[in-house]
């Protein structure tokens, strides 16, 4: 790990000044937005913005790199970024943030897939699961630092969104001067959705379900978190605590993962994740139960994610991982724009807590879908399985690729050490 930092230190210190903006202007966006008076609907559209830009910058920006190389692209996406932070506060108008926030995900993902691509290539063989390790670290200790900010500060005045604009700014410095070259930029010959559904149907429907949790648990929690009368104090460490959640479970659920069909895995993570979400309902306000329930349901999402991915890799090709990867990027994002304004529509009609209601009712369901396809399909043996490595639901196509492409050297270097059957 200490080679991973040394060698890559510059990407990573900017990456975690990213997502600490990031995840700042995230949970901003709920808190402000409910103190100007946005119905939770118009919240959600909002969030929903995000997402769509995420799926269209991660399609497009390849493309683009293509075009006009790494640089120029990180640039002029992360100025883009910058200059949208700052006019927020400027039109407080639900349509205008709308359109801001399709900027800043659109942004935000193409930033993502720049960086990414240099980290993997920084990478070796033998350091690429320590990279990506490092770099998930890295991501989740960026938002959880963003919320530390919003505690800090006064979300109805100007600061708190000039604050994400400049830890953006600063992020070019560490990543453009870095002595990393700019690497190349292959395309990857993409799998069609009906493949990725004929080698896994439980992968595909949950990575479709998961994206939904995920874009309400990231951008609904702080909507749910005020419409309840939570303090920004208290919002801040609610959204901090899903993060947490997700860095304290990582491990030991990967390590698991190993050793154990990946289905019963997959059906008791979402139904813990499930379960604990109807805590959260029925806690109504009692905060020391909503951090707990979002610290757990936080611990269960997110690695579920890395979860499914290492399901699918053990019913593709070696060839076909890398291939799969955009396939899994875009149906996760297609649940993600369509999950924060279903949450919101039910946060509408039953109150702030639907959120809940959402999360476990999904939750549940790819609960209740993993059990369905435990009869419908015989179990790989374990020693048959690919690793696990942990990516979050926010890596674009670049860092799933690279996890696919570490398991497949992981594989073969066991295949090595064993020898022929």
């Amino acid at each position: 790990m200490i080679q991973v930092i040394t060698s890559s230190w510059a990407l990573l210190l900017g990456m975690g000044l990213l997502m600490m903006g990031n995840g700042l202007q995230a949970t901003l966006m709920g808190v402000r937005g409910s103190l100007e008076g946005f119905s939770t609907f118009e919240l959600s559209i909002i969030t929903s913005a995000y997402f769509a830009g995420f799926l269209g910058g991660s399609r497009l920006t390849p493309h683009m790199i293509r075009r006009v190389g790494h640089v120029r692209v990180f640039a002029a996406l992360a100025s883009f970024i910058s200059a949208a932070l700052i006019l927020f506060p400027t039109v407080t108008d639900p349509w205008f943030w709308t359109a801001m926030r399709v900027v800043i995900g659109f942004g935000f993902s193409g930033v993502y897939v720049t960086a990414e691509s240099w980290l993997n290539n920084a990478a070796t063989n033998d350091t690429r699961g320590q990279t990506l390790s490092a770099y998930m670290i890295v991501q989740m200790m960026g938002i959880v630092s963003g919320q530390a900010i919003l505690a800090m500060g006064d979300p109805s005045g100007f600061i708190l969104f000039i604050i994400p604009s400049v830890l953006v700014s600063i992020s070019f410095a560490p990543i453009l001067l870095s002595i990393s070259p700019t690497p190349a930029f292959d395309s990857t010959k993409r799998m069609s959705l009906r493949e990725l559904f004929s080698n896994s149907p439980l992968t595909f429907v949950s990575m479709l379900l998961l994206g939904s949790v995920f874009a309400a648990l990231f951008g609904m929690g702080s909507v749910y978190a005020s419409a309840i009368g939570l303090s920004v104090g208290q919002i801040s460490t609610f959204i901090a605590a899903m993060f947490v959640g997700a860095m304290v479970f990582q491990y030991p659920i990967g390590w698991v993962s190993d050793r154990m069909d990946r289905r019963h895995l997959i059906f008791a993570v979402s139904l813990v994740g499930g379960a604990v979400s109807i805590l959260g309902y029925l806690g109504g306000s009692n905060y020391h139960v909503l951090l707990f329930a979002v610290f757990i349901v936080g611990g269960c999402a997110n690695p579920l994610y890395s979860l499914l991915i290492a399901y699918l890799n053990d019913y593709l090709e070696p060839d076909d991982m890398a291939a799969a990867s955009g396939g899994l990027i875009f149906i996760n994002g297609l649940g993600a724009i369509g999950g924060p304004v279903a949450t919101g529509w039910l946060m509408g009609q039953v109150g702030p807590q639907g959120f809940w209601l959402f999360v476990s009712a999904f939750m549940l369901a790819i609960a209740g879908y993993a059990a369905y396809r435990m009869t419908q399909r015989v179990a790989t043996p374990v020693d048959e399985t690919h690793a696990y490595v942990g990516v979050m639901p926010t890596s674009t196509s670049v860092a799933v690729e690279a996890a696919q492409e570490w398991a497949l050297d992981h594989a073969e270097d066991a295949d090595d050490i064993i020898g022929p059957a």
